[in-house]
């Protein structure tokens, strides 16, 4: 004989309502069951408060203002390489056109007139 106290099937029937795994739908009467099961339309589910969307704007400007930083700092860095490369180049070249002229003149006067374009470039500036 297998009786058991009445208290236990209450205690039974509560835990096994609270664990209720999702609603069961069952086959779609068209037949398309390989479609997503279609919701209620609410037009107005996917609003949100005005104070929600400012600080959301707000969120967006600020990332957009780091973002542009980000892009500015990496242009300056971009240009000050370019600039290093053209500044290189440019003495280079100086310095192959006072090394042509050695060849053709003295020292001493290549050495003078070096100093002197130096002066006029100050001016010129």
């Amino acid at each position: 004989m297998s009786v058991e106290a009445p208290s236990s099937e209450p205690q039974m029937a509560s835990t096994s309502s609270s664990v209720q795994p999702a609603q069961k739908y069952g086959l779609r009467v068209n037949g398309k069951n390989w479609h997503a099961p279609k919701k209620a339309f609410r037009p107005t589910s996917g609003q949100t408060s005005y104070a929600k969307r400012k600080e959301l704007d707000q969120l967006k400007q600020a990332t957009k203002a780091r973002e542009q930083e980000m892009r500015d700092e990496k242009e300056q860095e971009r240009n000050r390489r370019i600039q290093a490369i053209k500044d290189r180049r440019k003495a280079k070249e100086e310095k192959e056109r006072y090394e042509k002229m050695a060849e053709k003149m003295h020292r001493k006067l290549v050495e003078r007139r070096k100093r002197r374009e130096k002066r006029n470039k100050l001016l010129k500036s």
